[in-house]
């Protein structure tokens, strides 16, 4: 069930529920970090499947330069050798500060097509590992789901305070048990999720978001405040070829609302959303959206509150590199981003 959250004089109680949850999710919304200096961001570009790091220009959300020479820092070894969306995870409980994580897509389109893609396409997500931001090490690929998934695409994890424990999210379609070859018709796509303390071994799958017949990719996660309650989400609806936040004030299973109501976006013709908040300007969120059939991110900015489908404008391109695909960014402070310059250029 939707509310929408546009105040009307005619609304009643609704209208106060509208306020409330308003006020509530601007007051939440975090401080600035003068502690955070830059931002590290790790895309995919195209037709190269691989994971590519940009470095903002100073503590500029917008202007992005490549690193390593635009040559990928990480290149798979293993299932399809090749990886999309790569998502970077911050260490959470005993990790924070001193652990990140990257999950991604096992899919290289290159060697396959979209049908086979989501019939029998890889279970697993891609795992790196690091203690600086600057060394990955242990590339692994695990499996997070049985055989009768079409594929797992599109991973991310949030740490979860109310559980001690990550929560690694990702969109699947589903075959009958008796359909081995996935010939026949799936299931609508629908969000999944498991827990781990590693990215090692994961809690057995269950479904987090199933809007059928509705199909939803590209969900990512954004904390609001340092309390562990109030969130906003952004996630593709496939079927509509569009982007939509969703915003709970009582954790990541509690009650989310659509700002707006059941059919308000933000944008259409766009996917891989990509939030991060402003390191300067208290409660500013930037969002990337991928413009797939055009020259993939470009960057917006929330308006007064970022826990909405409305409000969000067109940033600055003047810096933005063009053909960045599916990715995420990391605010950073300067220890992390001269390390990064004096390792990758």
């Amino acid at each position: 069930m939707y509310f929408d959250l546009t105040p009307r004089r005619s609304s009643g109680i609704l209208t106060t529920l509208a306020i409330l949850l308003y006020t509530t999710i601007s007051t939440a919304a975090p401080c600035a970090n003068p502690s955070l200096s830059g931002y590290l961001g790790a895309f995919f570009l195209g037709a190269d499947p691989y994971v590519y790091f940009y470095l903002s220009n100073g503590n500029n959300p917008v202007s992005f330069r490549a690193l390593n020479k635009g040559s990928p820092i990480m290149k798979p070894t293993k299932g399809t050798r090749g990886v999309r969306d790569p998502a970077i995870v911050q260490g959470g409980g005993a990790e924070a500060g001193n652990k990140w994580y990257i999950v991604g897509t096992d899919l290289n389109i290159g060697k396959t097509n979209w049908d086979a893609s989501q019939r029998t396409g890889s279970k697993g997500i891609f795992v790196w590992e690091t203690s600086d931001l600057v060394n990955w090490v242990d590339e692994r690929l695990v499996t997070v789901e049985d055989g009768t998934a079409g594929m797992v695409w599109a991973p991310e994890a949030i740490w979860d305070p109310a559980k001690g424990q990550y929560m690694v999210f990702w969109a699947s379609k589903f075959y009958a048990a008796s359909d081995t070859k996935h010939t026949g018709s799936p299931s609508n796509t629908r969000i999944r999720y498991a827990y781990t303390s590693d990215f090692k071994t994961f809690s057995t799958p269950q479904t987090y978001i199933n809007y059928a017949p509705t199909d939803i990719i590209d969900l990512t996660i954004l904390p609001l405040d340092n309390n562990g309650t109030t969130f906003v989400r952004f996630m593709k609806d496939e079927t509509k070829k569009t982007v939509f936040a969703e915003v709970s004030t009582t954790g990541l299973f509690g009650t989310w609302t659509r700002p707006g109501g059941s059919g308000a976006v933000i944008q259409s013709g766009v996917e891989g959303p990509a939030a991060y908040l402003d390191n300067a300007v208290p409660g500013k969120v930037h969002l990337l959206l991928d413009f797939y059939g055009g020259d993939g991110y470009r960057p917006y900015e929330s308006g007064s509150t970022p826990a909405s489908n409305a409000g969000w404008t067109a940033s600055s391109r003047t810096g933005f590199p063009a053909n960045l695909r599916h990715g995420s960014v990391l605010p950073i402070n300067e220890t992390v981003y001269s390390a990064l310059s004096a390792r990758w250029g």
